[in-house]
């Protein structure tokens, strides 16, 4: 409501910019339809609905052809079946960054158009920076007709960005950046020396990951529904006794599976300028489930046998120290 209240006073105390001449007193040149300039199309996204009809009379009042959409998925299908020359969308719809959904999707579709993000938050121009790097502009309200107006048309006159940052999925940001996410894991790992307290090389510890990033690649492109029960991987199971034989605890197999799920995390946090953010929530989701689901295969191999359970864990020794060990 406040920001609708700053638009209505500065209307007061501003007139609005229009596409007619200075100098209104003077007699109108008569124009054919044909010499009518096209009005510049425009999609605003906003779930704040007071806010949008005041926008879209602002806009519409100063020259455009205002095309309002209430929530993302609104939004969404007018990209589909729309062109437009402008985005100008709310951030927060009401989750945090909706509407780099929206802009994303618009720089996919419709490259040339110019995307401008309109937020109430000043922290996000610094704290997604990254992110932001789709969107031409990051607009912050409360903001003034004229200023709005003015931002717009500016923005119009210079372009969208010729080279808009290169769009990927979340499975080839993992395909690409397997290694460099195994090698910042083995790192979590010795930093943690008393969470894991197996003593063995990083060719040994991490031998099961690429199988398992594999695995999770292959999920990511070939998505099951929501709530399915996740693919039976043979690998798992094996990792689940291979870490029994080598040593580790329960507790030590969950803590290194926690940790993989934040190195992957923080590999998609460092590519957030890459990523299709319109993919990203149903990726992350599809992450989270594929490393639970190993786990508990790993959990299921790891106590399967009552036998093996009763016996105490021996210490595991690589056969290449026994060997040395019995020379």
């Amino acid at each position: 409501m406040g920001s609708k209240l700053s638009l209505l006073m500065l209307e007061e105390r501003h007139p609005m910019l229009t596409l007619e001449s200075e100098h209104a007193h003077e007699p109108e040149p008569t124009h054919t339809l044909a010499e009518s300039p096209p009005r510049p199309r425009l999609l605003l996204v906003d779930d704040n609905v007071a806010l949008l009809l005041t926008l879209r009379m602002v806009l519409e009042h100063n020259g455009f052809e205002v095309v309002p959409a209430a929530n993302v998925n609104e939004a969404l299908g007018f990209i589909g079946s729309q062109t437009f020359d402008v985005l100008l969308s709310d951030l927060h719809m009401p989750q945090p960054g909706d509407g780099l959904t929206v802009v994303s999707a618009m720089r996919n579709s419709q490259p040339k158009a110019v995307t401008l993000i309109f937020s109430a938050y000043p922290e996000m121009s610094q704290a997604t920076a990254a992110i932001l790097k789709q969107a031409d502009e990051i607009l912050l309200k409360p903001l003034g007709a004229e200023v709005l107006v003015h931002a717009i048309r500016e923005r119009l006159e210079s372009g969208a960005k010729p080279e808009p940052c290169p769009v990927e999925n979340v499975a080839s940001i993992l395909e690409h950046e397997t290694q460099s996410t195994i090698d910042n894991w083995l790192r979590a790992v010795q930093l943690e020396p008393d969470s894991i307290l197996v003593r063995m090389s990083d060719e040994e510890r991490s031998a099961h990951l690429p199988q398992l990033f594999r695995d999770l690649i292959l999920r990511l492109r070939m998505p099951l529904p929501l709530g399915t029960r996740a693919l039976v991987s043979k690998a798992a199971a094996e990792h689940g006794l291979l870490r029994r034989q080598q040593g580790y605890t329960a507790a030590m197999l969950v803590e290194e599976s926690r940790m993989l799920q934040v190195s992957i995390f923080q590999t998609l946090q460092n590519n957030l300028s890459k990523i299709d953010f319109s993919l990203l929530l149903v990726g992350v989701m599809s992450i989270a489930d594929e490393v639970d689901s190993q786990l508990a295969q790993q959990m299921a191999s790891y106590t399967s046998e009552s036998e093996t359970d009763s016996l105490p864990v021996q210490a595991y020794i690589p056969y290449s120290q026994a060997s040395q060990s019995a020379a």
